[in-house]
């Protein structure tokens, strides 16, 4: 199972939520099957809906 707290660590030289959603659907293609958003990422710029958003591109809602 991955967890947004792994993608976050692994990566903390990205600056912005817009950066994190091409991450999740990298790790998603790589076939990764459960995601646990266990943290809420800390950008000035995060949605309301942030939850909503990183499910969608886990899944591949987002294109």
């Amino acid at each position: 199972m991955l967890r947004l707290s792994e993608i976050l660590v692994a990566n903390q030289d990205i600056e912005s939520f817009d950066e994190l959603i091409p991450l999740v659907q990298a790790v998603a293609r790589s076939g990764e099957r459960f995601f646990r958003m266990d943290v809420k990422p800390p950008y000035p710029d995060t949605p309301e809906n942030w939850e909503d958003r990183l499910e969608a591109a886990f899944s591949g809602l987002l294109r």
